[in-house]
């Protein structure tokens, strides 16, 4: 177990039954709306749409509107000379069920196929002890429409926390990395690797990264978009 991991795991074991990585998840009949969304453009429409698609870890919560995943990543993007505009599709509280009810919405709302789909679910799914079998189908769905629309994905994975037990985190941690090799996602396997451990990333929940904590994931994920976007 690795020292981020391990740190992780102590704070959801504490945090468990107060926090599910944000607010409840919604209702498979309702979409909400992110509440940290990329920068409005005054440019030109730009050539890359890049859609963020997760929980509260991508949907910016308690953050301001420029320090949240999506405007960060669309920053970093931007600064190596892309014309990128990343859309924050992070709603708190997702479950991969919730992620899979409304994706066809999302996508079909765009106007156009996003170039690229960075992809990460799954922490709701364990905090509440969801089947790993059940979140393993929900993202295969999720994935499956993604491939038959032709777009192309980078995913980012979770961990289980050591207080689930060795059984649920031999079935839940495979599923992640094992579906981007089947899918031939790049993969970033811990959104919060270099940030659980380091002084003054975190909100005071433990759970979710300050903005200085999500400009390390954003660090980290950077190149995996970079990689696909300069196909």
């Amino acid at each position: 177990m690795n020292k981020s991991l391990g740190l992780y795991g102590a704070l959801l074991l504490i945090l468990q039954g107060v926090s599910g990585c944000g607010t409840p998840a919604p209702s498979t009949k309702a979409v909400q709306q992110p509440t940290n969304a990329a920068p409005a453009q005054d440019e030109a429409p730009a050539k890359f749409l890049v859609v963020a698609y997760g929980d509260s870890l991508y949907a910016g919560y308690r953050l301001g509107p420029k320090e949240g995943f999506a405007p960060q990543l669309e920053t970093a993007l931007r600064k190596k000379g892309l014309s990128v505009r990343v859309h924050n599709a992070g709603v708190s509280g997702d479950t991969t069920d919730a992620g899979k009810a409304r994706l066809s919405f999302l996508l079909n709302g765009l106007g156009r196929n996003p170039d690229l789909f960075v992809l990460g679910l799954g922490g709701n799914d364990m905090l509440r002890g969801i089947s790993p079998e059940q979140t393993r189908a929900n993202m295969t769905a999720i994935l499956d429409e993604l491939k038959k629309r032709k777009i192309k994905v980078v995913m980012t994975g979770i961990l289980s926390s050591p207080n689930m037990g060795p059984d649920y985190a031999a079935a839940f941690n495979p599923i992640f990395p094992t579906l981007a090799k089947h899918y031939g996602a790049p993969f970033y396997p811990f959104f919060l690797e270099g940030i659980v451990t380091q002084p003054g990333m975190m909100l005071d929940d433990g759970i979710h990264p300050n903005a200085k904590g999500v400009a390390r994931a954003v660090q980290g994920i950077e190149p995996l978009v970079l990689g696909v976007l300069e196909q």
